[in-house]
């Protein structure tokens, strides 16, 4: 698998997915400054890492939304690329059009920073075969800005075409219904808020996020 990480100014997860990338596939992501505007030809996953693009000024992702590395995001999404995006990269997908709905604060207006658990919502995805649907696992989240929202209409449309990814048990930000993580219409982009790169070699505190990429290797 050829992996790339999209580098924003703030952003401070892009030295944790080139580390879960590299195990997982055993080869190094490139490195994309958001400036750079190329994503190297062959590429056949994109992640945009989490963190505070642009210091969250204006609204989370906005301003990384419109970084010149969005338009050969949109290329790659278009010829069939996969794309994951985690936390801050959730936010920017979503401020990109990529993904449905937005990312709000958090109803308690605090900033959560804990191991998480999840429900599997679905194992029939390029980002969870790996994992046995219904399932539980437990991931790290760490944001202000976490709050899953949309109206009924897209809300239903997820729902029914098995487009939850996961979901929280014990919802730690008033996400609509508990979701933690949905996927695109074409199935190949993931955007979740828990950060799976945490959770990768046990040292964090446990594996399960090592399935995510598990997942996407065999995909590719």
């Amino acid at each position: 698998m050829k992996s790339a990480v999209i580098v924003f100014p703030g952003s401070n997860c892009d030295r944790d997915a080139q580390v879960a990338l590299r195990q997982a596939s055993g080869k190094d992501p490139a490195m994309v400054w958001h400036k750079d505007g190329t994503i190297p030809a062959g590429t056949d996953l994109v992640m945009v890492p989490g963190g505070f693009s642009y210091g969250d000024y204006l609204r989370c992702g906005a301003m990384a939304a419109n970084s010149p590395v969005i338009t050969q995001l949109h290329a790659h999404a278009e010829r069939g690329g996969y794309i994951l995006g985690v936390c801050n990269g959730f936010q920017i997908l979503c401020e990109t059009g990529l993904l449905p709905g937005a990312l709000m604060r958090n109803t308690s207006l605090d900033f959560v920073c804990r191991p998480q658990q999840l429900k599997i919502e679905t194992s029939n995805s390029a980002f969870t075969s790996a994992y046995d649907s219904e399932s539980e696992i437990s991931i790290p989240i760490a944001h202000h800005d976490g709050n899953y929202v949309a109206d009924d209409k897209t809300l239903d449309t997820l729902e029914g075409e098995g487009r939850v990814a996961f979901r929280y048990v014990g919802n730690p930000n008033g996400s609509a219904r508990d979701i933690a993580g949905v996927i695109s219409e074409n199935g190949r982009v993931l955007g979740m808020m828990p950060h799976p790169e945490r959770a990768i070699g046990g040292h964090e505190g446990g594996t399960d996020g090592l399935s995510l990429f598990t997942s996407l290797m065999a995909a590719a």
